[in-house]
């Protein structure tokens, strides 16, 4: 069994930045990828980002890209999602996710999922 964490979000201007933080604990080590998404209000839960453990490879939506990042500190099996250059757009809850497997942008491939942490981004 994996618990996750998540930490880190708040209210924030437009352009500004956020640096969200996953803590995992319990089997740690069977995690193959860790996986950020977001559910806005009144709609789906979208992937957002991955990394890779085996390679530290990294994955990115399309409308996060050039702006988010996915750090991670191995010793303490943590990995961030820092958010800059932030939009109303974004406001969304985050979710950290673990997967036993490859990471993926699909839902179905984690296994564990955190509380989310709400990021609200002002225009």
């Amino acid at each position: 069994q994996v618990q996750l964490v998540e930490s880190g979000g708040g209210l924030v201007q437009s352009g500004g930045s956020l640096r969200l933080s996953c803590a995992a604990s319990g089997r740690t080590w069977s995690i193959y990828g860790t996986g950020w998404f977001r559910q806005a209000p009144g709609k789906e839960r979208e992937f957002v980002a991955a990394i890779s453990w085996a390679d530290f490879s990294t994955y990115y939506a399309d409308s996060v890209k050039d702006r988010f990042s996915i750090p991670r500190d191995a010793s303490k099996r943590t990995v961030y999602l820092q958010m800059n250059s932030l939009k109303p757009e974004d406001t969304a809850v985050y979710y950290c996710a673990a997967s036993k497997n490859r990471p993926t942008m699909f839902i179905s491939g984690y296994e564990s999922w955190g509380q989310g942490t709400q990021v609200t981004v002002m225009s």
